[in-house]
């Protein structure tokens, strides 16, 4: 919500899958997936979102925008990295991190 987003659905569920964050950008429609881990010791929040993951999120989007009828309307895919640290967590964001295949 910082960057201007305006969250429409948490944890979205469908047949298909499950998209953490759905938000509008503007007229563009969002799918954020959230990652987070206690440290990087396995690689990075975002480097779980591998290919299979992302086709996941894409046919659930997928399945969204006709759900909620929003043919018109633009769409990219975010992820967002949150690291658990000492103190304050760190937060990442990656917009457009993939495309819909």
């Amino acid at each position: 919500m910082e960057r201007g987003y305006s969250i429409l659905e948490r944890n979205w569920r469908c047949p298909i899958g499950e998209i953490d964050i759905i938000a509008a950008d503007g007229n563009e429609l969002v799918f954020i997936e959230v990652k987070s881990r206690t440290s990087d010791l396995f690689g990075a929040p975002e480097s779980s979102v591998n290919a299979r993951k992302q086709k996941k999120v894409a046919s659930t989007a997928l399945y969204y925008i006709n759900q909620k009828s929003y043919h018109n309307r633009n769409a990219r895919f975010d992820v967002v990295a949150v690291i658990f640290q000492e103190g304050a967590p760190r937060i990442e964001l990656t917009r457009n991190a993939f495309e819909l295949a």
